[in-house]
């Protein structure tokens, strides 16, 4: 099951949401830091490269493994991973094609991380297929993490981006259709909202990350969730794994959930225990309405081992190993 056709059953009540605006430092990790217990990958069984992605998207993993295979980086393998699906017009929630807000502006939100603990941003980009390589050259190429809106555009511009109209003709006609009520009740990952995230392991055993998306379909103008802020939506820590998320960015900022995943994995835990956890801190929150939005997390480790788990069914992870490319669906904490 592709992942625009996820959870059936249930809907998001409510108006608009708010969004968390604290932004995770990504400093290098402390040198002097106590050794960790996590097996290096040096001393594991595990077949390198490796590529797991959000979602059935065997073309972006592919690109992703292909660049691993030519003796590429983790970072160059995930950016131009991402970067499939950006252009993808079809897949309306990842760059051009992706459904707008409620103004009719496609805005894009977008990051990576890098196994030095470097990481970049853009939120509420527009006009600009590639934010995932906007991200990189804000990473790279400034002193900054984070870029948004025009200043993003404006940097992306000088950078060689070319300007483009994001709204296609498919987005701008369910975006009318949409007006005609204009209700804010999006049925749970039915063209409603998702993300690309991706995660890599190439040969030298380093770990990147990228996270991208167009956000969640007809929201609040200047809405941003949790893809382009580290920690929420990625964070990569070289020495312990990786993790990316996706479902309602609100729920995954509340609870910092791509570091959590990590740091539960520092302690000890296997990245499917990590993945389960961090989402039982989402559905165990007093008063949670968890039955009516959807979460879901994968996750990597040093030894190469992998995990995904998600609030509601039908959420998938694509893994690319040992010469298979397979869409693997997701355990999931719903079972009612």
């Amino acid at each position: 099951m592709k992942r625009r056709n996820f959870i059936k059953n249930a809907a998001l009540s409510g108006a608009s949401v708010a969004v968390g605006s604290t932004l995770l430092s990504c400093a290098e990790n402390d040198k002097n830091k106590k050794k960790e217990t996590i097996t290096p990958v040096a001393n594991s069984k595990v077949s390198l490269p490796l590529v797991i992605a959000t979602w059935h998207v065997i073309d972006a993993t592919a690109k992703a493994m292909e660049i691993l295979q030519a003796g590429g980086t983790a970072l160059d393998a995930v950016e131009q991973g991402c970067m499939v699906e950006e252009a993808n017009e079809k897949g309306q929630s990842v760059g051009k094609g992706g459904l707008p807000d409620r103004e009719g502006n496609v805005t894009l939100d977008a990051c990576i991380m890098d196994k030095h603990g470097n990481c970049g941003s853009v939120v509420y980009l527009q006009n600009i297929t590639h934010a995932v390589s906007v991200a990189r050259k804000v990473m790279e190429d400034t002193p900054h993490v984070m870029l948004a809106g025009k200043g993003a555009e404006q940097f992306a511009l000088e950078q060689g981006f070319k300007k483009e109209n994001l709204l296609t003709e498919a987005s701008k006609k369910a975006w009318e259709e949409w007006k005609v009520e204009s209700k804010y009740k999006p049925i749970i990952n039915i063209e409603n909202h998702d993300t690309i995230g991706m995660l890599a392991i190439d040969k030298n055993g380093d770990i990147s990350g990228a996270c991208t998306t167009s956000g969640l379909a007809y929201k609040m103008a200047g809405r941003v969730g949790d893809s382009p802020i580290i920690g929420s939506g990625l964070f990569v820590d070289n020495e312990i794994g990786a993790c990316v998320a996706t479902g309602l960015g609100e729920e995954v900022v509340k609870t910092v959930g791509s570091f959590l995943v990590v740091e539960l994995m520092r302690q000890g835990k296997s990245p499917q225990e990590a993945c389960e956890e961090a989402i039982g801190r989402i559905v165990n929150k007093p008063n949670s309405d968890y039955k009516n939005f959807q979460v879901g997390y994968i996750a990597v480790n040093k030894k190469g081992e992998t995990g995904s788990y998600s609030i509601h069914q039908w959420f998938s992870m694509t893994k690319y190993q040992d010469g298979v490319n397979e869409q693997i669906q997701s355990d999931f904490f719903n079972k009612s």
